[in-house]
């Protein structure tokens, strides 16, 4: 976990009321992916018939159902989209046999389905219906290749250097059936039916070129859940995400995709995704003081400003003592060793979800997040930092990593194009 935060997109009551969004939303949920869209035409065909069965017209999709993302543009959706209330994680193994000729149908059928379902229209074959009656309810399908990927399909030449291995590290308790993948995907919707329908597309498209390795299942907060945006909170109850970079910063691009004429050329305007299953040992962390769990922490509980005052957005002042000459905000705290500049300005996107996967017989919860980071190299945004954290982040104690994983995920597709298509037919 990191002290940063993912920008958010509103929309204005009026917008609300009409079932449409602003301008803002629109300007908001865009991003650097594309343009988000109203469910109009064939979003709006699959969502509701034109009537009820009365006769009488159907009701206009809610604000939160025509909202759309494109499928299509310089960057793949999913990465500065806002956060979206659930989400699933999965990788693929290609099938034994399978190789660059399968993995590049399988990238075409994957990216065709993901475009159709992202525009709120039934998959080209066999829907399943799960998704009928919603809209696209800002449904994304992000695509990423595995360091193993590139062996499997001959393509050593063309695997970034940037995709070796990540290092080992002290905090780690990896569960090797559940990390890496030659293929991974990310789905994200704020409507769960929305999400599971392109889960299950996806899985149904992979047929005999790919099985599914290892899936994960998370969710955030709905939106419109409370009465102004906010910063995320995760299961320990802390506001999660305070110093997220922002698009709107001059050194965004830089620190989160590769440029434009960045090597190797397939990677153009991509990004690399670190995955991690981080559970939370929540009956410890629970049985902590407010106070506690806030010099663990090094913010506020309630509002996320640092110890050091102000408020969530007020910069930690890390040398303010307090009447006995201590460090208000201790030496230990998790947002004092994550800021990017006592990490030699190494900074990551994040884009997480928590999640919860049921109760052990012992009682114990198997709950945590669903930690994805988005960075141009993770060599100088992710390691850095989980290297400093390994050495004596006060949160280590109830956190354990669990499941790991690096992803290549290519810039996006032009029209007409499919994700991957530059390196499999380059």
């Amino acid at each position: 976990m990191s002290d940063q935060s993912t920008p958010d997109a509103v929309s204005s009551p009026e917008a609300a009321a009409k079932g449409g969004f602003s301008r803002r939303r629109l300007l908001g949920t865009a991003g650097a992916t594309g343009l988000a869209l109203g469910a109009a035409g064939g979003a709006a065909g699959y969502a509701a018939a034109p009537n009820d069965e009365s006769g009488a017209p159907a009701a206009p999709l809610s604000s939160v159902g025509s909202d759309a993302v494109m499928f299509h543009g310089k960057h793949q959706p999913g990465i500065t989209t806002a956060l979206q209330a659930r989400g699933h994680l999965v990788a693929f193994d290609l099938a034994a046999g399978a190789g660059r000729k399968e993995a590049a149908a399988l990238l075409r059928r994957w990216s065709a389905t993901a475009q159709r379902l992202m525009a709120g229209e039934p998959a080209a074959q066999d829907d399943t219906d799960v998704a009928r009656d919603a809209g696209p309810s800002s449904l994304t399908v992000t695509f990423g290749f595995g360091h193993s990927f590139f062996a499997r399909t001959g393509l050593e030449k063309q695997r970034p250097v940037a995709l070796d291995p990540l290092p080992d590290f002290s905090s780690d308790h990896l569960d090797k059936a559940r990390s890496n993948g030659d293929l991974w995907v990310q789905i994200g919707a704020n409507d769960a039916l929305v999400a599971f329908h392109a889960l299950r597309a996806v899985q149904k498209d992979a047929g005999s070129a790919a099985r599914v390795r290892w899936q994960m299942n998370g969710f955030n907060r709905s939106p419109g859940a409370t009465g102004r945006p906010m910063t995320a909170r995760n299961l320990m109850g802390q506001i999660d995400g305070t110093r997220n970079p922002k698009p709107s910063e001059s050194d965004f691009d830089r620190r989160v995709f590769v440029p434009a004429a960045g090597e190797p050329a397939w990677m153009a305007n991509g990004s690399y995704a670190v995955v991690r299953r981080i559970r939370m040992l929540l009956d410890g962390w629970e049985k902590l003081s407010p106070t506690a769990q806030e010099d663990v922490i090094g913010r506020k509980k309630a509002t996320g400003a640092p110890l050091s005052g102000g408020t969530e957005t007020t910069p930690m002042d890390l040398d303010k003592t307090d009447a006995d000459g201590n460090l208000v905000v201790p030496i230990n705290a998790h947002a004092r060793i994550t800021r990017p500049d006592q990490n030699g300005g190494a900074a990551m996107l994040r884009r997480p979800f928590s999640f919860h996967d049921g109760i052990d017989t012992d009682g114990v919860p198997d709950a945590g997040l669903l930690f994805v980071c988005w960075q141009a190299d993770p060599v100088r945004g992710f390691v850095p930092v989980q290297r400093k954290l390994d050495r004596g982040d006060a949160l280590s104690t109830f956190v354990r990593h669990e499941s790991s994983g690096l992803f290549a995920v290519p810039g996006g597709a032009a029209t007409g194009e499919y994700v991957g298509q530059r390196l499999l037919e380059g």
